[in-house]
């Protein structure tokens, strides 16, 4: 790894699929080096996949197989600025439909309980647009939602 800071993740033994999966969905994304483990260690044995370099939209990553103790939470999530509803919807429904959950404002967990924040352009636009009224409107209205729907987000905008 080249990246003077790299984000670590924790994964009981799925770090390649997932690592896999993001490469596959994301751009500029890759899966990298897969390191062995050099000896048995307390959720695997010698020869196991103990991590995984990849990035993922750029962004330099580490799975770690490290076993059930730690899981995932919402504290941390990716946070994917999309262009369209496309391109939103793309994301979305990939995460969604490889066994992932959805939530709402935009949110969702992929199968690994990783969050994801998939979030147009558009909508941060409207929630911070600088007339008051024109970003409650917005705000309010992708309250309502799980996944963002941007035509409804411009209309709430316009009033």
């Amino acid at each position: 790894m080249t990246s003077k800071n790299t984000i670590c993740l924790w994964y009981d033994g799925t770090a390649l699929d997932a690592a896999t999966f993001y490469a596959q969905t994301f751009p500029d994304s890759a899966v990298g080096a897969v390191h062995r483990a050099p000896g048995d260690y307390p959720s695997g044995k010698q020869g196991d996949v103990l991590t995984v370099e990849f990035t993922v939209m750029g962004i330099p990553c580490l799975g770690l197989n490290g076993g059930p103790a730690f899981q995932h939470s919402e504290a941390f999530s990716f946070q994917v600025a999309t262009d369209d509803q496309a391109e939103t919807d793309r994301l979305w429904n990939a995460i969604i439909d490889h066994g992932g959950q959805a939530s709402e404002c935009g949110w969702c967990k992929d199968k690994w309980g990783l969050s994801w924040q998939i979030t147009p352009r558009a909508l941060i636009a409207a929630v911070t647009d600088p007339d008051p009224a024109a970003a409650k409107r917005a705000f309010d209205a992708m309250m309502k939602m799980t996944k963002i729907d941007i035509a409804a987000i411009e209309a709430a905008r316009r009033g």
